[in-house]
């Protein structure tokens, strides 16, 4: 095994021959999209107690467009297909069950929320205590809680990967074509007869259709599509993409915006798997000349930086965004009309201003997501009932915080997870518990 103080040049030499590099690219192309886009379409304005925050997808007519581009979480969830049936076969074929892979996986996504939150509740409490505005707090901290809803639908696509690797093997093609037919579902029920609510069935089914697309990747069926269906699939996809978005109830954006009634990506409708299948198409297709290209030895070195430290990435990114803006907007940073040509003359400074506190942030808290020399094993006969309800319970307690902020929490308000009404002692108590249950499905034992 390789040390944890192994440089990324040293994991980059000593990658094996088989590895598929082009995962690991897809995995952190998507998040660095997801954080540039971010960084890039925020319109962000500070007077006084007033803090706003927008997107100028929704100030820009035809800017839409960009959203079929830079909404890549579908791309995401479709490497952690590939990713999920690589971990569970190789576990398999060590001996190791659902249990081991769940725990491993959920210890690997929470210790960097842990950290975001350890480091986050406390500063919002000392915040407020030195009388900072409520407006701004508030503003400030749902900011840098938006990427945690993320994690909480992760969390139960991942704990899901087991049982939905058994019907890949079992049922193949018509696994992803059910999940399609039940989103489909889901949505015309839900427009048909007005009850919101139930978009949030597809919370879960549409990001476990993008992870059962990436099993085919995973064994090995995707690479033998020709080039010419894929091409076709890809233009299908655009066409029906096109057409529901003209023709349907559905906003023509891929990601929310102020103001919109209905959003395709909270919760998520069938436009969101329908864009999965044509983004999965032309990865695809391009997939041979990326793979040429990251056989250079410092894209590859990049490539495996920038992995080791993905989810730190990803959860720091808005605090860092709100860093620069504490300084920039202080210091008579212009604060342009969204979509002006001023707005867009300052943009590089501005994800310059961010790049500079995530760099930083990087650097103190990347450490938290080196593996640990450890492995898990499972203690009882409950372990797959006490892992997959602590697995629930852990998911509600992230989402819940993603849905409010720590604001919320520390104010001890009752806050809306989608539909329910959720108090933070609640969150506590579901932490404790859910955590109970993965301490005592699994436990780690010396490798």
């Amino acid at each position: 095994m390789a040390s944890t103080t192994a440089t990324a040049s040293d994991l980059a030499r000593r990658t094996p021959a088989t590895r598929d590099r082009y995962v690991d690219f897809l995995r952190l192309f998507s998040i660095a999209t997801v954080v540039l886009g971010h960084w890039l379409m925020a319109v962000v304005t500070w007077h006084g107690s007033e803090f706003h925050t927008g997107n100028v997808i929704g100030d820009v007519p035809g800017l839409w467009i960009a959203t079929w581009a830079l909404q890549v979480m579908p791309i995401f969830f479709f490497v952690g297909g590939f990713a999920n049936l690589a971990t569970i076969d190789a576990g398999r074929r060590r001996g190791e069950g659902a249990t081991e892979f769940v725990a491993g996986r959920i210890a690997r996504l929470l210790r960097p929320v842990a950290v975001l939150l350890a480091v986050w509740i406390p500063t919002a409490f000392v915040l407020e205590r030195i009388g900072l505005d409520s407006r701004v707090l508030r503003g400030a901290t749902k900011l840098v809680c938006q990427p945690l809803w993320f994690v909480g639908v992760y969390l139960a696509v991942t704990a899901l990967a087991p049982v939905m690797r058994r019907l890949h093997a079992q049922r193949g093609v018509r696994a992803v074509v059910a999940l399609g037919a039940i989103a489909a579902t889901v949505d015309l029920v839900r427009f048909g007869a007005g009850i919101d609510a139930l978009g949030y069935i597809n919370l879960l089914v549409v990001w476990l259709f993008a992870q059962q697309i990436g099993f085919f990747y995973g064994d090995g069926s995707l690479l033998r599509i020709r080039r010419r269906n894929l091409v076709v699939a890809a233009l299908g996809a655009l066409g029906v993409l096109a057409a529901l978005t003209t023709f349907g109830p559905y906003p023509r954006s891929m990601v929310g915006l102020p103001g919109d009634r209905i959003s395709n990506m909270s919760p998520p409708t069938i436009c969101l798997a329908v864009l999965t299948v044509f983004e999965v198409a032309v990865v695809m297709l391009v997939r041979p000349y990326v793979q040429r290209w990251l056989r250079r030895e410092r894209v590859w070195t990049t490539v495996v930086a920038g992995n080791g430290v993905m989810m730190t990435i990803f959860l720091w990114h808005l605090t860092a965004a709100l860093l620069a803006i504490a300084v920039l907007y202080h210091v008579g940073f212009p604060q342009p009309a969204g979509g002006s040509a001023m707005w867009w003359a300052t943009r590089p400074l501005w994800i310059a201003s961010a790049a500079l506190p995530l760099a930083a942030l990087i650097t103190i808290f990347g450490r938290i997501e080196r593996p640990r020399p450890a492995r898990y094993r499972a203690v009882g006969v409950e372990a797959p009932a006490a892992i997959g309800i602590g697995t629930a319970l852990l998911s509600v307690v992230v989402f819940g915080i993603a849905c409010s902020d720590c604001a919320d929490l520390i104010a001890n308000k009752g806050i809306h997870l989608a539909v329910v009404p959720v108090t933070p002692l609640q969150l506590v108590v579901a932490a404790v518990v859910g955590g109970a249950l993965i301490k005592y499905a699994a436990r780690r034992v010396a490798v």
